[in-house]
Order: structure tokens, then C-alpha cells, then sequence
């Protein structure tokens, strides 16, 4: 929703955030509402972008949300309603935040887990978290996927940590090069896996062809005399 509006006009995502900027004038040091005969063109502008605002805001909220709304004088006053319905309070956010903040300590990757299905548990915490006005750093992020990973990702995360420097190492980088990795493991097991399997079956005819000489041969009798 902020970038759809940012996209429309950024003045109109300022005047939603900040509030209209209400004509005004100074006589003798004082500030007073400026009359409607004396607006300008700037003046005509602001309160259009404002009426804008809450055009679109209309536009994109449900009946239930309308109706919550419709008495709104600013398309702030709305935003911070529609703010409050979604997201809660101030107490609730850091609730919020407080529980998200838990899940990010304690992630860890899952055993049989893919590379990609843990990493979008992970970006899953991570936007949340960004939403309530919590962040990571780039770094931290980075550092935070190397401790999650499980045991069998020890090697190569020695070698990562030896060969990149963590503090300019994206995100992104580090997910391409553990999922290259994982496919290269999966390669080496299948490769495994079929050479085991080839190993066993020519066991199994080895043992087949001896069992099928024996029977050839017969079984062995001994001849006894009659008395």
C-alpha cells in the first residue's frame, strides 16, 4: 500500500503521513488560516493532493473500512485509523515485535529443509518484523543464515566465513551460493545412491549364478548295496 501511493505521487504519500499543509498567512507576526480569496496556485495544489489522498484511500478500503472512515477530514486522520484497525496500537505492536523477535532468535533450518523453503520461513520473520519498524542490517541477516543452518552445513560455512567478508556480503549472494552448494550435494548423493544401488544388484546376480550352478550339478548320492 505505501508503494502504490508513493508510486501515484510522493507529495501525496507526505500529505497522508504528515497531514494537509493548510494555507496560511503571517500579519504582523502572527499566523492566521489564510481566506479562500486569497489562495494561490500552491495553496489550490496542497489541498487537491490532500483530497486526492483520501480519494484513493476510499478507493482501495472495504465497506467496513469506508464506513470507519468516511467521516475523516484528512486522508492522515484515515491513515491512522486504518493504522490503528490493522495493525493495533502502540502496545500492540510492540507485542508484535516482541513475539516476531522471539521466532528470529530461535530460527533455525529444519532437518530435510531445502535452502529455498528456509529462507522463506526466514524473509517471512524478516519483512514482518520491517513492517513494525524493526530492522536488521544487511550483515546481521547474513550472520543470523550462517548460525541457522543445520550440522551438515558446517564445511561450508567455515569456507564462507573464511572467504567473503560478512560486512559487504549480500543477502542475496549468500542465498545463490548455498543453493548452488545444496545442488551439488544432491548430485553427490544421487551419484552415491546409484552406485549403491549397481553394487547391489550385481551382488544379487553374482549370488543368483552361483545358486543356479549348484542346482545344475545336482545333489550328490550315495550308493549303498543290497544285503
Amino acid at each position: 500500500m505505501t508503494i502504490f501511493l508513493q508510486s501515484l505521487d510522493y507529495q501525496l504519500w507526505h500529505i497522508i503521513v504528515n497531514g494537509p499543509r493548510m494555507p496560511t498567512r503571517t500579519i504582523e507576526g502572527v499566523v492566521s488560516p489564510k481566506p479562500e480569496n486569497e489562495y494561490n496556485d500552491n495553496d489550490f495544489r496542497m489541498l487537491q493532493l490532500n483530497s486526492n489522498a483520501k480519494h484513493v484511500l476510499f478507493c482501495v478500503v472495504g465497506p467496513n473500512e469506508f464506513n470507519r472512515t468516511s467521516s475523516c477530514d484528512s486522508a492522515k486522520q484515515m491513515w491512522d485509523l486504518l493504522e490503528v484497525t490493522y495493525e493495533g496500537t502502540n502496545q500492540v505492536k510492540e507485542s508484535k515485535i516482541s513475539m516476531l523477535v522471539h521466532e528470529y532468535e530461535l530460527f533455525i533450518m529444519h532437518n530435510d529443509e531445502c535452502i529455498s523453503d528456509m529462507f522463506t520461513r526466514f524473509t517471512t520473520i524478516v519483512n514482518s518484523l520491517k513492517n513494525l519498524g524493526k530492522s536488521y542490517s544487511n550483515q546481521e541477516l547474513v550472520r543470523k543464515i550462517l548460525r541457522c543452518l543445520s550440522r551438515s552445513w558446517t564445511p561450508k560455512v567455515t569456507a564462507i566465513e573464511k572467504a567473503k567478508d560478512l560486512s559487504t556480503l549480500p543477502l542475496e549472494q549468500l542465498l545463490g551460493s548455498l543453493m548452488t552448494h545444496e545442488t551439488t550435494m544432491k548430485n553427490h548423493e544421487n551419484v552415491e545412491v546409484k552406485k549403491k544401488k549397481t553394487i547391489a544388484l550385481r551382488a544379487s546376480r553374482e549370488e543368483s549364478e552361483s545358486d543356479d550352478d549348484g542346482d545344475l550339478k545336482g545333489p550328490k548320492f550315495k550308493w549303498v548295496p543290497k544285503t
